[in-house]
């Protein structure tokens, strides 16, 4: 009898999930709004597109301002389509504050390269620029093409967190990409982290950094750790003040979130 009314039921749910498929439609399971706004794609997967907040493209550092006092520009050299880091001057930093975003930023080694490891053509992009000198969250830039150092420290890494998944770099004297998307912490108002940052980044077409959940701020000495901050940050790029030749930039843009 068991067997029976086990078997019924069996049998019974089947005919009305067969039912169910049977009167089911197909629009049931299609969506016509809210339509997603329309952006046109740059002529190339590098080019801004229609809705990109222009950083830099030639001529002028318009955009960036000294870290270390938001008053005066941004002093580094600019050569047509490209700048480059000027020693002596500290870091630049954007006018404009952001959460999230989509980034887009080109970055060359001088092929005169000098130095071996951490004082290889060292510089990093700050996600988000929390205060002055390197406070922030900084995505590395190295020569690692062929320089060994530390792996959370090298070009892809989130500096002294995350190794990169892979080596992608180019070698020195050529043009290198990192496209960026960054989801930026929350805080409660007590300060503590309601939800902690997250990165995506690709290096020259490359996956390094999957969705990665930061640990906090970016730290030389000691573990990282989270420091409240509301209405965005500014993204920065850092002159790291070593010997050897300084970075150049180009081509850089971003999408807000």
């Amino acid at each position: 009898m068991r067997k029976s009314i086990l078997l019924t039921t069996i049998l019974a749910g089947g005919f009305f999930m067969a039912n169910a498929q049977q009167t089911a439609k197909h629009e049931d399971t299609e969506f016509y709004e809210p339509v997603p706004p329309v952006v046109t794609p740059g002529k190339t997967n590098t080019d801004p597109p229609s809705d990109a907040i222009i950083l830099f493209s030639k001529g002028n550092l318009n955009q960036w301002v000294s870290t270390e006092d938001n008053s005066k520009p941004a002093d580094w050299t600019v050569e047509g389509d490209y700048f480059t880091v000027k020693k002596g001057t500290g870091n630049i930093e954007t006018k404009r504050k952001f959460s999230n975003y989509q980034l887009h930023v080109e970055w060359k080694i001088p092929t005169n390269i000098t130095g071996e490891g951490q004082l290889r053509g060292n510089s990093g992009v700050f996600l988000a620029s929390t205060g002055k000198g390197d406070a922030g969250y900084e995505l590395q830039i190295l020569d690692s093409y062929n320089n060994k150092t530390y792996v959370n420290g090298q070009a892809g890494s989130i500096y002294k967190q995350f190794i990169p998944l892979v080596n992608a770099n180019k070698k020195p004297g050529e043009w290198q990409t990192y496209d960026v998307i960054w989801q930026a912490p929350t805080f409660k108002t007590d300060g503590s982290v309601n939800t902690p940052a997250t990165v995506t980044v690709i290096f020259n077409g490359v996956l390094v950094q999957n969705h990665i959940v930061l640990k906090g701020e970016t730290l030389y000495v000691g573990q990282p750790v989270y420091k409240a901050y509301s209405g965005g940050a500014p993204i920065k790029l850092q002159a790291h003040g070593d010997k050897s030749e300084p970075i150049s930039y180009r081509n850089i843009w971003v999408r807000e979130l």
